[in-house]
């Protein structure tokens, strides 16, 4: 039987993204014509040129546990430590595990949290190649990840074009859920879900993201879609829709319940006078600003590609949405409408696959709809 860890953190446990803007600011600039991507745009990871046509792309994640199985721990950390290379488009090569751990505690159960975590680097076709460990009163783990990119084609968080509608391929609340769970408010169902979106990579959405024309990219964690939504927008804004937000639905009920994270508020105190919310319930501001931990690409994405980048996501095991659209600088950086926008002239087409039905209560904007014969028909967009 699988032993149990203490459930404390995920990426709920970042510093709030005010203090470390403040903190990052202070540093001296550095200057190297080969450094592409650095920590002043506090993008997802660092990007340094080689050739003419290759750069390595860095980063490094870890945190507490969120979940008490420490194999599926390990696989969430992974996959979040993972994921900021697929943020910028990259694809993964090497990884170096990061372990604290007590040094009296079962040393089988951080021998779980390694084969979790290794099981997606394998999955994401990299090679974990060492690591370092301290003894430490709590449990963390995470990676250091190596890819690599061509230096000409990286997603970058903050340069997003007015026009591009925003696709997140994610559902939110999974803060929310693991936090309800600690309190052993949540289901068991919700924790499922919670489960399945931190363990799967995000590695076939970006693989889908790289096919077409996005103009900015990031993945959605600590500071939650509204945070991660401000970094991408600089000189922009955005217009997003509650009716087409992929989430949870059960954390709805538990953030009713004011069964919400510390992190959560830290992200309404740095992000909270950017956004104008019309009309929104107190419940879904808090998913939007909900941190995830191992979450969803958001992409800002071309509109002549949106039929082709939907078909295909439709394709992975996770719902996403359409949440909304890049606009030009308004008085604020982010609007929040009550409401369903759709996207497109939207046809049916029947696929064969009734299992295609996810096990996710949740809506979104390529809808699911089971018919009285049990055919399930997608819709995408003509």
């Amino acid at each position: 039987m699988s032993k149990k860890i203490f459930c404390s953190g995920g990426c709920s446990a970042k510093l709030g993204a005010g203090l470390l803007s403040n903190l990052i600011n202070k540093l001296p600039a550095q200057h190297d014509e080969n450094l592409l991507v650095g920590f002043q745009s506090s993008d997802d990871a660092s990007v340094y040129k080689l050739t003419d046509d290759i750069a390595i792309v860095q980063t490094l994640d870890f945190f507490p546990p969120m979940v008490d199985n420490p194999y599926i721990f390990g696989q969430i950390a992974a996959a979040n430590a993972l994921s900021d290379i697929y943020a910028m488009g990259g694809t993964v090569k090497t990884a170096l595990n990061i372990v604290c751990f007590p040094e009296n505690d079962d040393i089988n159960i951080l021998g779980e949290i390694l084969s979790g975590g290794l099981s997606k680097v394998q999955e994401a076709g990299g090679i974990l190649t060492g690591g370092h460990s301290i003894s430490d009163k709590d449990i963390k783990y995470g990676l250091s990840v190596t890819g690599t990119i061509h230096p000409d084609k990286i997603f970058k968080n903050n340069t997003p074009k007015s026009g591009d509608v925003l696709v997140l391929t994610k559902p939110l609340g999974v803060g929310i859920v693991t936090t309800a769970g600690k309190v052993e408010q949540a289901s068991e169902s919700s924790i499922n879900k919670a489960i399945k979106s931190m363990t799967t990579l995000n590695k076939y959405a970006s693989e889908i993201f790289q096919k077409y024309d996005v103009s900015a990219c990031t993945d959605v964690t600590g500071f939650g879609l509204l945070g991660h939504l401000k970094e991408m927008l600089s000189d922009m804004s955005a217009i997003i829709y509650s009716g087409n937000i992929p989430y949870i639905k059960e954390a709805f009920d538990y953030a009713n319940e004011f069964l919400i994270t510390g992190g959560g508020q830290k992200n309404r105190n740095y992000v909270g006078d950017n956004v104008n919310f019309n009309g929104i319930d107190f419940a879904m501001e808090e998913i939007l600003f909900d941190p995830q931990t191992s979450g969803g690409l958001l992409g800002a994405v071309n509109p002549k590609d949106l039929h082709n980048v939907i078909s295909e996501l439709s394709q992975l095991s996770l719902p996403f949405g359409i949440i909304g659209e890049i606009v030009e600088n308004s008085d604020y950086k982010i609007i929040v409408e009550k409401g369903e926008k759709k996207y497109g002239k939207i046809f049916r087409k029947e696929r064969d696959s009734a299992d295609y039905c996810h096990d996710f209560d949740f809506f979104f904007l390529i809808c699911r709809d089971l018919c009285s014969t049990g055919r399930y028909f997608r819709y995408v967009f003509e």
